[in-house]
């Protein structure tokens, strides 16, 4: 029995299929890790966060004044974070003052990445609350903000003196959802 030859063309042509399948087995793995792990990125967590009321960014347009209550990474590593932070007035003794926030739907949520150190902001109106009638909204100061970041359920006060009106008032807080500062 004549055993088969191979052709030399052949095992060249097997050898160029072999090392083309490895060299688009390590171009697939190499696409996959330098894809931005935003799928692979963790939430961004309260206890991560440093939040913090950016009063310089102020700007006001009739009747109302805009603000940036700002989140950064403090974590050590990325993280991701969308959508609307919570956002409502206390007193000194940590009671809500009128109505939480608002959303301020004009602007598109979509997911923010934040390295270490990064930062990310939240566009908040608060509307002066000298505009309603004193039989609609009782002036009161309120002491801060309590501000839940997006999908959590633990919140940071954040210290920013301003008149609002009590419990029975109208709305007076709007917030924007996060985008990268």
């Amino acid at each position: 029995m004549k055993q088969a030859r191979r052709h030399p063309q052949l095992k060249w042509f097997s050898t160029l299929v072999a090392t083309g399948a490895t060299l688009l087995a390590a171009a697939a793995v190499l696409a996959c890790a330098s894809v931005p792990a935003v799928a692979a990125t963790q939430g961004c967590t309260t206890s991560g966060l440093d939040i913090w009321f950016n009063n310089e960014a102020g700007g006001g347009t009739a009747g109302s004044i805009y603000y940036k209550i700002e989140f950064t990474n403090l974590s050590g590593h990325a993280c991701g974070v969308r959508g609307f932070p919570g956002v409502s007035a206390r007193d000194l003794r940590g009671r809500k003052l009128g109505r939480a926030a608002g959303r301020d739907t004009t602007q598109r949520s979509g997911l923010v990445v934040l390295a270490a150190g990064a930062t990310a902001a939240a566009t908040l109106r608060i509307v002066e609350a000298g505009n309603f009638p004193s039989a609609s909204c009782h002036h009161v100061t309120a002491a801060g903000l309590r501000v839940f970041p997006p999908g959590q359920t633990t919140s940071r006060f954040v210290p920013f003196p301003f008149q609002t009106c009590s419990r029975t008032g109208p709305a007076v807080l709007a917030v924007r959802a996060l985008t990268k500062a």
